[in-house]
């Protein structure tokens, strides 16, 4: 018996007309749990921002600190508000892995996945310009402090970025790909297989099995060159 030949389908939208492929199915638990983790973010990017605006203070006098213990202070509330905006970053971007933006919509594509170098920028910038600028900071202090702080910056927006960002449509065609089984995936790989005993597989101790969507939530979102490649005939 010929085997079936697979069609591209189109999904048509009654209400509006509008056409395109199936969209992702994301369940009311990843949605709560994405939602959850954007607003855990937001609110240590604002605590973060609050370090920040301590290390301003510091530096123009309005909070008086002994010049002696001042080098000390700002270094502190740079370490801080770093630690505030990576861990906020973080649950951005696994907010995002949850429950993904659609590439229909750039610009919220665009800023739904740089959000968190968005809120490195904002937490460190102004406090690398106003040491710049500054000319009251003993030279010891202006030197050090910058150099952390611009060594922050960096770190901030480096573990922000999300160099792997997914989008609603990626979700959607693995969704459609897998349906209900599981897909496998190791502790360093970045792939997610259809095939168990796929031979990239071979040489780890340990594979994970799960769903198409808890292998996206550990950004395992590139699918095999092998197995699932060769399953999507692809």
């Amino acid at each position: 018996m010929a085997e079936k030949k697979k069609v591209e389908r189109e999904f048509v939208e009654v209400s509006t007309g509008k056409t395109g492929s199936r969209p992702a199915v994301v369940t009311a638990a990843n949605k709560k749990s994405a939602t959850g983790k954007r607003i855990a973010a937001v609110i240590l990017w604002v605590l973060a921002l609050a370090a920040e605006v301590g290390a301003i203070l510091m530096l123009n006098g309005r909070w008086y600190i002994p010049e002696d213990q001042k080098m000390y202070w700002l270094i502190g509330a740079l370490v801080i508000d770093l630690i505030l905006v990576i861990i906020g970053s973080q649950l951005w971007k696994k907010a995002n892995r949850l429950d993904p933006a659609s590439k229909q919509n750039s610009v919220k594509f665009f800023l739904w996945n740089n959000m968190g170098f968005i809120a490195a920028v904002v937490c460190f910038l102004p406090v690398v310009i106003l040491l710049l600028a500054n000319k009251d900071l003993d030279a010891k202090t202006k030197k050090i402090v910058t150099v952390v702080a611009v060594i922050a910056l960096i770190l901030a927006s480096v573990f922000s970025i999300d160099f792997n960002p997914v989008s609603a449509e990626e979700l959607a065609k693995a969704q459609q790909t897998v349906g209900n089984g599981s897909v496998y995936w190791t502790q360093f790989g970045k792939s997610y297989h259809l095939d168990p005993n796929c031979h990239t597989l071979m040489r780890s101790s340990k594979v994970y099995q799960g769903t198409i969507e808890e292998a996206f939530e550990a950004n395992r979102t590139d699918p095999c060159d092998f197995c699932a490649l060769d399953k999507n005939g692809n």
